[in-house]
């Protein structure tokens, strides 16, 4: 990334290039000239780069890209089952073999996408780089679209649910009307879902942890725990994730706003109508899973494409465009844990 950074920076320090090369829309000779190739694969570069600080539950999902599509658009995933356990070994007889248990989890991949306009006139009044602001907004875009659709896979494809341990009497409770303001995320409720990952044989990304997505209305009570241990003061030189903000034990907490709760505004892409108890109390959704819980199908990487020039070159668009697919992997290998 950082010598991409490089080359881009490079490619792009002139800024009379970039509105040649990005928007000339003159008749020349009665041809019109749309975005040179060589620049279209630079933001095409360019819109991955700029996403990848926004994207979250995306640098942790099983990703294909080679895989081969069939038709109706469904990506085969194989996966393995884990091993029945082994044991001691007795002198003289010989050991049972056991076959391999997999199994083809089917991914239906689609397109994906937005675009934007600009006029000609804004494009050469304007102080500003209209196209590589484009490109920045295009790939926030991208990475919001991609981020919610991984996170409603795993709050949507995940079977085991629990809720939060009263904070004061440690009462666990069954049901999400039961939630009151004492229900909020707490190190016993966290210990419960690793028992659930643990008992289901869940691998541990790296085989050292679990990851856990919350709220960060939900890490502010954790932070207040002694158990808690900041991002900044890891004891280890581990390499932290992105928007990773600590730790407790084997699980590491990544805080985003998009996680599913009954307190956003409705137009936010977090807000879920249902996450609210009979009284009205606002419910927040985390959740815990290991590695190869879920999984992303690639056809066709993102790709920012020109739509050339239109309105005898009056009008120049821009778009990012996909085709890909997620889906559950393990349902076993992840916890939802609803809280105040």
């Amino acid at each position: 990334m950082n010598l991409f950074k490089h080359l881009f920076m490079n490619v792009f320090a002139d800024d009379n290039r970039i509105t040649t090369a990005v928007t000339t829309g003159a008749v020349d000779g009665g041809t019109a000239v749309v975005l040179d190739n060589a620049i279209r694969t630079i933001y095409s570069k360019e819109i991955m780069f700029k996403a990848m600080p926004n994207m979250r539950f995306f640098q942790f999902a099983t990703v294909r890209e080679e895989l081969g599509v069939e038709p109706g658009l469904t990506i085969q995933m194989l996966t393995y089952d884990n091993l029945k356990m082994g044991g001691k070994l007795t002198e003289g007889v010989r050991m049972k073999t056991q076959a391999l248990s997999s199994s083809m989890k089917q991914i239906t991949v689609g397109e994906r996408g937005n675009a934007i306009a600009v006029s000609e006139l804004l494009l050469q009044s304007s102080f500003d780089d209209i196209m590589a602001t484009a490109t920045t907004l295009l790939a926030r875009d991208m990475a919001l679209v991609l981020d919610c659709e991984l996170r409603d896979t795993l709050l949507n494809g995940l079977t085991n649910i629990i809720y939060a341990r009263n904070k004061d009497t440690g009462e666990k409770i069954s049901s999400r009307n039961e939630i009151t303001e004492k229900n909020t995320l707490n190190v016993a409720t966290i210990k419960d879902a690793v028992e659930i990952l643990a008992t289901n044989n869940t691998p541990k990304f790296d085989g050292n942890y679990y990851i856990c997505f919350v709220h960060p209305h939900q890490s502010r009570t954790l932070r207040d725990d002694p158990a808690w241990i900041e991002a900044s003061k890891y004891g280890a030189p581990d390499q932290l994730f992105t928007g990773e903000i600590g730790r407790i034990d084997d699980v590491r907490f990544i805080e985003t706003t998009l996680m599913c709760n009954g307190a956003a505004p409705q137009d936010d892409p977090a807000y879920n109508s249902e996450l609210k108890t009979e009284s009205g109390l606002p419910v927040y959704q985390a959740v815990i899973f290991g590695e190869n819980t879920y999984g992303l199908a690639i056809a066709l990487p993102v790709e920012l494409r020109d739509n050339g020039v239109t309105d005898f070159g009056r009008e120049h668009g821009l778009a990012w465009y996909s085709i890909w697919g997620a889906g559950i992997l393990h349902n076993e290998y992840g916890v939802i844990i609803e809280t105040a």
